[in-house]
């Protein structure tokens, strides 16, 4: 991938000009959806653009110290990742790519998380360190299932390189891993009935407690941004290119927007769990897509020696 293609993806499309306005988009479909599903009527269209607009103008308080400098960067690093992590989907044919680039997605889908348990501890706030705590278990436990499925996916595909794994025919083990991502989805993007860490009735916002002004706008961006970045890479594993790069970028749209939908009237139609059943759950998870695994690996090597 040379520099020109590299620039264009990270800043064009599916990059910041696409992802932010699509962040947004995607953080009203959330609140509006959520809001039927409860017989509201629910924010209006340009809701959560205002309410980003309206964050940057509110004075964020004076925090001195190296506590201080940390609180401010955790939000700069979480919004960068995220874009950088959009950027890197295979959304076009022939769009590039690098080897492994599928580990630096992941990386990049994991520093967000990363960034809000420290930014929780930064505070010093008992409510937000509460909430730290919260994120830090629930991301160990999901993200065994997570990386479990990424890995079986490319390791079915004999790839690491995301476009490569775009264009390959899908296999069952591929849908299998797909299905395992979508489960880890809520606990990673904090909806019902995974809200752990931000649970407002008990914990006031959790780690985010002592956020204001354009720390919080940041915060909110970053999370419209991996709702993009997450339902982006489902639909590029799920869906095939095709020939025609429009109608590979409207499919990837439609896609990430059904799989958005969906998730917000799951996290509607569903109370938070307690975080012993959110582990046990996804432990769980965790023994049944690896015995399910090893099932469908050791019948495709059966029926690759029988067909030979």
């Amino acid at each position: 991938m040379n520099l020109t293609v590299a620039l264009a993806r990270l800043l064009i499309f599916p990059g910041i000009l696409f992802a932010v306005p699509a962040a947004w988009f995607f953080l009203w479909v959330e609140r509006k959806s959520v809001a039927l599903m409860q017989e509201r009527i629910g924010p209006p269209f340009m809701q959560p653009f205002f309410d980003f607009v309206k964050l940057l103008g509110k004075t964020t308080p004076v925090r001195n110290g190296p506590g201080g400098l940390l609180m401010q960067a955790w939000p700069l690093v979480a919004v960068s990742a995220a874009a950088g992590a959009v950027g890197l989907l295979p959304v076009l044919p022939s769009s590039g790519g690098f080897e492994g680039d599928l580990i630096l997605l992941l990386a990049l889908l994991e520093i967000p998380s990363i960034c809000i348990i420290a930014a929780g501890f930064s505070s010093r706030s008992l409510f937000a360190e509460i909430g730290s705590a919260r994120e830090a278990v629930l991301s160990v436990s999901y993200n065994v299932v997570f990386l479990l499925a990424i890995l079986s996916i490319a390791a079915s595909q004999h790839t690491f390189r995301l476009e490569a794994l775009a264009q390959l025919p899908v296999s069952p083990l591929r849908y299998l891993g797909i299905l395992a991502i979508v489960v880890c989805l809520p606990a990673k993007l904090h909806i019902n009935p995974f809200s752990l860490p931000n649970a407002e009735q008990e914990i006031y916002s959790g780690p985010l407690t002592e956020y204001a002004g354009a720390e919080l706008a940041m915060w909110e961006l970053s999370h419209g941004l991996e709702w993009v970045a997450s339902a982006g890479l489902v639909a590029t594993l799920a869906v095939p290119h095709f020939a025609s790069w429009s109608v590979d970028a409207l499919v990837f749209v439609a896609v990430s927007f059904g799989i958005v939908l969906l998730l917000s009237v799951l996290a509607a139609a569903t109370a938070r769990l307690a975080i012993d059943t959110t582990v046990r759950f996804y432990w769980q998870c965790t023994l049944i897509f690896a015995c399910l695994i090893m099932v469908l690996t050791i019948s495709s090597t059966l029926f690759t020696r029988v067909q030979s």
